[in-house]
């Protein structure tokens, strides 16, 4: 029989589910998803306001005013703007753009706030020490001499697949914002110079513009953008396409300029003109832009697409996001925490969800896949919607999953042969060392490393296995060899496979690092959950270890916290105050774990009721998703799912 004190407890998780799932609810859009917030990135922004600029196409109020507000709300006490919304130091990449940004809105250069932006850069060292990614943009402005660029070549598009530097064996994001990269750099494309671009060059390089011995400032970076340092090899290779664009072999540029093109304007058609991300959907817009009359067309689609990056929040701002949205990724954890609370008087909003879920499985593969380094597709689930077209691991993981779990309870089920597709596809995804990486199979090595060029993002040449992926697709693939006999053999050994990855990268301190979001609460909890899933005990040594490192981090206050800074600094680094989400994440791991001092998760479950609001929701905490270990993005959606989803499990587990 429960104490009077239980009981209490109780009732307050309880009362606190009932109003989370209100909440939630309330969330879902008309179409069944939960869309939410996936800003963060300052560098998203700026280029899409300069290529409003540079095309002449002015951004009316009253957005153009909240696109000021938000860059403004970012700026630090420095001055400075970060890498990300709420990073620690500020970037010279960031800062350059955003002032450029402001300048090109239409903001006085004499408003105190751009006047102590521009302080920061002159004494950080100009532009000239901006990563690469923004002085390319600016080169694109007028605003940095294409002669202090390392060379992009178009030609690397023309190399035989079988050459260990071809692009089509980078991670597909990289691989698709090298490629507009190439193009531009082959044609040095650059807007007509008028006045303001006169007054930026004084502006932001303290009137020493036509002094500049561009070729010497290659190699420059500012200290604070210089995080994964320009390598030995890299300047090599730099020194020797250097020689080769002093005289370029023309008939040579003008087959990579086509085959550049060509793949282009493949991409934007196969996505839609949405594009795989921001970056190269605006970046391909650039480059319809400077092929004029010619790429009318394809500039006026890719602009169209590029207002579906633009996110208004309730705060009065406008940012861009890092994807088109987070749709399918948001909706599946939205189900399994609406599961987990074993109600159903919420199946209204599960049937939209599964409808949701079941319209945006991608039914078809790319045309001519192959012969644009693009694999398999069919079967897949994307991170937004199927219009995008780009199927991940861990979302097909996820997609599967929720689509399993909902047949049994509403009509117009998922084909079977799709989802056999679906599970043929993740089979096909797994790499030789036994994980998953993101959107492909590993093509290259991890010396290819040695090679980034980007200077501020770490682990970006390839894609590589990582334990979420890894994870999502045991779970996923779990569920599926009873329901495929015909595949069983195959599900097992990947499944096999799969375990020993997620076991080799456990840390000495029983943690796992997550690659997606900050970051050993969320590595060790994907981890624990992929292992149980495929069978191995709570008694298992990786299991009791991983419990242990979760306990010891909780708080006084029964929260986990995690401060964004230890995705780039790789070791745990305490948050200021407790993270709800965190603490579900640990919660999460700890109950799959079935983890017995149950005053550890009453504790982190007190937490949660105390922090929940009265409309049901959990409060704005800082940013929680991360990319390439260094820039912070926002997923909104989180803070209203998983600390419901934690307290239904705790309250079914006691």
């Amino acid at each position: 029989m429960q104490t009077p004190a239980v009981a209490a407890r109780s009732t307050d998780a309880s009362l606190a589910i009932a109003r989370a799932l209100a909440n939630v609810e309330k969330r879902q859009d008309v179409g069944g998803s939960w869309r939410g917030d996936y800003g963060g990135p300052m560098f998203l922004l700026p280029m899409f306001v300069a290529l409003a600029y540079s095309s002449k196409r002015p951004i009316p109020e009253p957005r153009r005013a909240r696109i000021i507000t938000y860059l403004y709300r970012a700026q630090r006490a420095d001055g400075s703007i970060g890498l990300h919304a709420e990073a620690t130091t500020g970037s010279m990449f960031t800062t350059s753009l955003v002032y450029v940004a402001l300048r090109m809105l239409g903001e006085n250069k004499d408003d105190d706030r751009l006047a102590r932006m521009r302080t920061w850069i002159a004494r950080n060292g100009s532009p000239l020490g901006a990563a690469s990614w923004g002085k390319f943009v600016l080169c694109t402005l007028g605003l940095y001499d294409w002669r202090g660029i390392h060379p992009t070549p178009p030609e690397s598009w023309l190399l035989p697949y079988s050459a260990p530097f071809h692009p089509g064996r980078l991670w597909c994001h990289c691989r698709q914002v090298y490629l507009p990269m190439a193009w531009l750099y082959g044609t040095r494309s650059t807007m007509r110079e008028d006045d303001l671009v006169r007054q930026l060059r004084d502006e932001l390089y303290c009137g020493q513009w036509h002094r500049v011995e561009w070729s010497r400032e290659k190699d420059t970076v500012s200290e604070v953008d210089d995080y994964r340092p320009l390598t030995r090899a890299f300047r090599s290779v730099s020194r020797v396409l250097s020689r080769y664009e002093n005289r370029p072999i023309k008939r040579l540029r003008a087959r990579a300029l086509a085959e550049c093109l060509r793949h282009i304007r493949y991409e934007d058609r196969v996505t839609n003109d949405i594009d795989i991300g921001p970056v190269n959907a605006v970046l391909n817009t650039v480059v319809h832009s400077f092929r004029g009359a010619e790429g009318a067309d394809d500039f006026e689609r890719g602009w169209t697409k590029l207002q579906d990056y633009l996110w208004d929040d309730e705060r009065g701002a406008t940012k861009m996001q890092g994807y088109n949205s987070s749709q399918l990724w948001d909706t599946t954890f939205a189900v399994q925490a609406i599961l987990a609370t074993r109600t159903r008087a919420y199946d209204h909003v599960l049937q939209r969800a599964h409808q949701f879920i079941r319209d945006n499985q991608i039914l078809e593969d790319v045309p001519d896949a192959g012969a644009h380094y693009r694999h398999a597709s069919r079967g897949g689930w994307p991170f937004s919607t199927r219009a995008h077209g780009w199927p991940i691991t861990d979302c097909t993981a996820e997609g599967f999953k929720c689509a399993i779990a909902l047949q049994s309870r509403f009509k117009a089920e998922i084909p079977a042969d799709l989802l056999r597709e679906s599970v043929s596809l993740m089979l096909s995804w797994q790499n030789p060392d036994g994980g998953w990486a993101t959107y492909e199979r590993t093509r290259a090595g991890a010396w290819m490393e040695a090679l980034n060029p980007s200077q501020v993002f770490g682990d970006i040449m390839i894609d590589y296995s990582h334990v979420e992926c890894t994870s999502a697709c045991v779970q996923a693939l779990s569920e599926a060899r009873s329901r495929f006999p015909e595949l069983a053999d195959k599900i097992e050994r990947a499944i096999d496979r799969g375990v020993a990855f997620i076991r080799q990268r456990q840390r000495a301190d029983g943690s796992w690092e997550g690659a997606w979001a900050v970051c050993f609460t969320y590595g060790t909890w994907f981890a624990i959950h992929g292992l149980m899933a495929a069978g191995v005990t709570p008694r298992d040594p990786a299991i009791d270890r991983a419990c242990a490192f979760l306990a010891s981090k909780q708080r006084a206050d029964g929260a986990w916290s995690e401060h964004g800074d230890t995705c780039k600094r790789r070791i745990w680094t305490e948050g200021e105050r407790g993270h709800v989400v965190q603490t579900s994440w640990a919660m999460l791991a700890l109950m799959r774990a079935e983890y017995k001092d149950s005053e550890i998760l009453r504790r982190g479950a007190s937490f949660l009721t105390r922090r929940q609001e009265a409309d049901g929701s959990w409060a704005r905490e800082p940013l929680v998703g991360v990319f390439n270990r260094t820039c912070l993005v926002d997923y909104d959606n989180y803070r209203h799912v998983f600390p419901m989803w934690a307290l239904a499990e705790w309250e079914r587990s006691r």
